[in-house]
């Protein structure tokens, strides 16, 4: 199907993934797009072997996700009032588990959704707002404790690496003494040393290693740069001005189109990996061999020279 052409380009990936909806919408254009918007929430589960689907709740698209025990989750954003926001990027999610032949069974495994009434308690997972990291563990510790993970992963643990790769490990970059603030840039070097590392590839599979480290959708570092321009956009609100929360707003767009950029570029992984090398020419000549030299020609003999 062309949503899993554009999400698991090759079967190294495809082969882990549970299968795609199967109706008619899953080749028309809206529905792939809708795919896409929410593939930081889907893929991570159908890595985990549960299937997913993309429906229309009360007044926004949520995520349906099929439990081995017939029973499902409903992943959605806020629905009383609406979310104002594009699908996929909400305030905040909910995660509901339900059964649809027992109305008693309704559990609530996650709630980072603001609360419309500021007098009442919110969650503990409320300050995680849009992101995809925490409700994704929170998922996988119900889950688990339920038995109805089908492919059980290790807290934390990431999108699996082939083993060819050889994954780096991270470099523990020190924070700079303030006299030293407006000369040393470590974060960017830290970046720079892994570029510098990509460009010292040895194979595609190693340049696939690294790209992994930047697009992974629970531990990567547009991921964990998303998170860093959501708490700079907190961070703006705690001011007496008002262009507080106006660049707060900035910043959470920031914080969205990184990880949209993140979804575009979420199978960049192993569609690196399945590339093949360039074989390379054979190397001519710097300089032309020289045909071997002549042997010098003979004079012709003198003629004898005739007396008077």
């Amino acid at each position: 199907m062309a949503a899993d052409e554009q999400s698991t380009p090759d079967a190294h990936r495809a082969a882990r993934l549970a299968p795609l909806p199967n109706h008619r919408n899953v080749d028309t254009s809206w529905w792939q797009e809708l795919w896409r918007r929410h593939a930081h929430i889907t893929t991570p589960l159908r890595e985990r072997g549960l299937e997913c689907e993309i429906e229309f709740g009360l007044s926004a698209y949520i995520v349906r996700v099929s439990l081995p025990d017939d029973s499902y989750l409903i992943i959605s954003p806020p629905q009383e009032p609406p979310s104002e926001r594009l699908p996929g990027n909400p305030e905040g999610w909910i995660a509901t588990r339900e059964h649809p032949d027992d109305q008693a069974l309704f559990e609530v495994l996650y709630d980072s959704a603001p609360s419309g009434d500021p007098g009442a308690p919110q969650r503990p997972e409320a300050h995680h707002g849009s992101r995809a990291r925490p409700l994704i563990e929170a998922i996988d510790h119900r889950l688990t404790q339920l038995g109805l993970l089908p492919h059980p992963v290790v807290p934390h643990e990431g999108s699996p690496v082939h083993p060819a790769q050889s994954t780096p490990h991270p470099r523990q970059v020190p924070v700079p003494d303030t006299a030293d603030h407006a000369r040393n840039y470590v974060y960017g070097d830290a970046i720079l040393a892994l570029t510098d590392r990509l460009n010292g590839a040895e194979s595609h599979a190693d340049a696939a290693a690294l790209l992994h480290q930047i697009l992974d959708p629970i531990n990567g570092l547009l991921e964990r740069l998303g998170e860093f321009f959501e708490a700079a956009g907190e961070k703006a609100k705690e001011a007496v001005e008002d262009d507080g929360f106006d660049l707060s707003y900035d910043l959470a767009d920031a914080a969205a189109e990184i990880r949209n950029l993140g979804e575009e570029l979420h199978v960049a992984e192993d569609r690196m990996r399945a590339l093949t090398p360039l074989v390379p020419a054979p190397r001519l000549p710097s300089t032309a061999a020289r045909a071997p030299s002549l042997p010098p020609r003979a004079l012709p003999p003198a003629q004898p020279r005739h007396m008077r």
